[in-house]
């Protein structure tokens, strides 16, 4: 006769879980080397392919964009400098005009027309 009970029996191997202790490390080695492979990953920390995964995607919720491992999601601070990006893009001429501060910071940006034109006075 076959198996009775509904419920899961033990397994043999190791447990399927990453501990908080794995994932703080891997997470800090790639925070310091947002490029690193999952192989080499893999041979510094002495844990499995799976595992490695299943750290980096479900636990760290990271993504593998452009040969980097990058948050899934971006945090507050970042949608918000996002948006404020994405205004100044779409506005320019008024973007300024609508916020006052009281810092003085100077923000320098590349305009192209300007170098152009001081080449063309140097030229001439």
């Amino acid at each position: 006769m076959g198996r009775t009970s509904t419920e899961d029996a033990p397994r043999s191997g190791r447990p399927k879980e990453a501990t908080n202790k794995i994932a703080k490390q891997v997470h800090r080695i790639v925070l310091s080397y947002c490029k690193v492979k999952l192989r080499e990953l893999i041979e510094a920390m002495g844990i499995s392919k799976e595992r490695a995964g299943y750290i980096l995607h479900d636990v760290l919720e990271m993504k593998k964009l452009s040969a980097r491992w990058v948050p899934r999601l971006l945090i507050i601070d970042q949608k918000d400098s996002t948006t404020g990006l994405a205004l100044l893009q779409r506005n320019r001429a008024n973007f300024f005009r609508r916020f006052v501060t009281m810092d003085e910071t100077w923000v320098h940006y590349h305009t192209p027309e300007f170098n152009y034109t001081h080449l063309k006075i140097v030229r001439s």
